[in-house]
């Protein structure tokens, strides 16, 4: 006999109330609220994993991940899901427990369905540990898996880089943007890996693609102006800097360094000379 369908859960006024508000806080950008909000409704109730998970983030953001360890082992414990496992292993990490973050991180890694995550938490951590080849390996593995989580490529693409396996770096880098043209940050990654090849034409299209998608993108802006300089347009070069330091004046450092470092570029003693020198030509 058929078992009968489970009530819904009923609402709860004292907790989603706070629950609602620690998690409105955190996506404003408010974390220390989000935090004392999340952990009046874990005060409450000890096993809301929903409260857990706000208070993670929220002590994330303040760079302080390791005080989550105690309720993330709870929930983790109590529940099995990955996602909670996967944050007790950033969180053990972060108190300085690795071995116990990769212990856990390798007990995760085995559950099927695979969970993505912590494939790329492991081989972070793996990497950090100076275990570049074995992060490699792990990522490698999770593709092999979970195919096409660009997540895992871009990250593998990177550990590539790394140890200047460019050719592997590449392909992966165009693999992902072709299964997402529409991302700016695939266009953009692929570009710079083109720029580190040489190949400037290339590169540039695919860069001015990334800012049709995303026009305020300083970052990639300048990428853009190493691939101009490099292919002689010194004036569009200094335009597309002068833009991205007008997007983002922080970047000033950035844009000082990609002018003085490309052909027949200029150069400047002091980062006074260098705002003076983009106020007058804008």
């Amino acid at each position: 006999m058929p078992k009968p369908p489970r009530s819904p859960l009923r609402a709860n006024p004292a907790i989603d109330g706070p629950l609602n508000q620690a998690a409105a806080a955190l996506r404003a950008g408010r974390a220390e609220e989000a935090e004392r909000l999340s952990m009046s409704v874990l005060k409450a109730n000890r096993g809301h994993a929903g409260a857990a998970l706000v208070l993670a983030q929220a002590l994330g953001a303040l760079n302080r991940l390791a005080e989550a360890v105690p309720v993330l082992q709870r929930i983790a414990r109590a529940s099995g899901d990955p996602k909670f496992e996967t944050l007790l292993a950033s969180a053990l990490a972060a108190d300085g427990r690795t071995d116990d973050a990769l212990a856990q991180l390798r007990q995760t890694i085995a559950r099927r369905p695979p969970f993505p995550p912590a494939f790329a938490e492991y081989a972070s951590l793996l990497a950090k540990s100076g275990d570049t080849a074995r992060a490699i390996a792990v990522l490698e593995d999770a593709l092999t898996l979970a195919p096409g989580e660009i997540p895992l490529m871009l990250q593998l693409a990177s550990l590539h880089q790394g140890v200047h396996a460019r050719d592997k770096a590449r392909a992966l880098l165009l693999q992902a943007f072709n299964a997402a043209p529409g991302r700016p940050d695939l266009a953009a990654a692929l570009a710079r890996a083109l720029l580190r090849d040489g190949d400037y034409a290339a590169a540039t299209d695919l860069l001015r693609r990334a800012l049709g998608l995303q026009p305020a993108d300083a970052m990639t802006r300048t990428d853009l102006a190493v691939g101009l300089f490099e292919m002689g347009d010194r004036e569009a070069g200094e335009a597309a800097l002068r833009r991205a330091l007008q997007d983002q004046p922080a970047l000033l450092g950035r844009v000082t360094h990609v002018l003085a470092g490309t052909p027949h570029g200029r150069f400047f003693l002091r980062p006074s000379a260098a705002a003076a020198f983009f106020k007058r030509s804008s």
